[in-house]
């Protein structure tokens, strides 16, 4: 399988693990909060601490590594393209200049494109986790509660919470389906080789069929629902109710606590704690 078949972003892999057993709503508050908090950190020893965290949590949800590695290589060009731009446009101690392309490479460049790497693979990993361990019925009716106090706004929350689960689930079934086009592509002597741009070059012929690809099975879905009588979210009762566990205070307290120690650790390596 491709590359694109590799993104674990929309996936569930059912399990009894302790991630697995959390309520929807702590596990979307606490990658929210995470990921906000990571994307505020700044420094090397903050990003640092947030890793930490990931490489635990993956522990706990007892999920293969070689799955969350598979998906990171699956953004890997994302990753290089990041590291290049901090790399060659931060201003600072000049290392190595690049003639063709016209880049200074500078120390502080390096230090930021390690910063914005870690954020960028450990975000990317949060997320991944949160989908792997969560079933897409339990994604939408956690989704539903938080957004149920805007509803008297206007907002529809059950209809949100359910374009956004579809769309989740949606992300690996177009993965695959773009993996079985570029196959078959190259079964009929298509060559998707060579640097990255030609081959991202190469790649533009498969957005049709994958679009069209794409268009039928929402087609697909929507009268398969419409068949089942779905009519929105008025007058829906659910059979499963959520609550909140001890394991998910102990999980919020634990999401609290992370965040304090990244801030601590962002402060203190800045020098502005004694």
């Amino acid at each position: 399988m491709g590359l694109l078949g590799n993104i674990a972003l929309g996936k569930y892999v059912a399990g009894t693990s302790i991630l697995h057993r959390l309520d929807p709503r702590t596990k979307l508050l606490a990658v929210l909060v995470w990921m906000t908090a990571a994307l505020a950190s700044r420094g090397i020893p903050a990003v640092a601490a947030f890793c930490i965290f990931v490489i635990g949590t993956t522990y706990l949800s007892h999920l293969p590594p070689k799955l969350l590695l598979k998906n990171l290589r699956s953004f890997l060009w994302l990753l290089m393209i990041t590291a290049l731009l901090h790399a060659g446009m931060t201003p600072g101690h000049l290392l190595w200049h690049i003639p063709w392309l016209e880049l200074n490479i500078t120390e502080e460049g390096l230090q930021a494109a390690a910063i914005f790497c870690l954020r960028l693979g450990a975000v990317v990993t949060a997320a991944s986790l949160l989908t792997l361990t969560t079933s897409p019925m339990e994604l939408t009716d956690g989704l539903e509660r938080l957004m149920r106090p805007f509803r008297r706004l206007g907002v529809p929350a059950h209809e949100l919470a359910m374009m956004i689960s579809i769309a989740l689930r949606f992300i690996p079934v177009l993965a695959e389906e773009a993996d079985r086009l570029q196959k078959a592509q190259i079964a009929r002597g298509a060559e998707f080789t060579g640097h990255p741009i030609a081959r991202a070059r190469k790649l533009v012929p498969l957005l049709v069929p994958l679009f069209l690809a794409a268009f039928a099975r929402a087609d697909r879905l929507a009268i398969a629902m419409e068949a089942r009588g779905y009519r929105g979210g008025e007058g829906r009762t659910q059979y499963r109710q959520l609550q909140f566990g001890t394991a998910d205070s102990l999980a919020a307290c634990v999401c609290i606590g992370g965040c304090f120690i990244m801030w601590w650790v962002s402060q203190l390596g800045r020098g502005l704690l004694p």
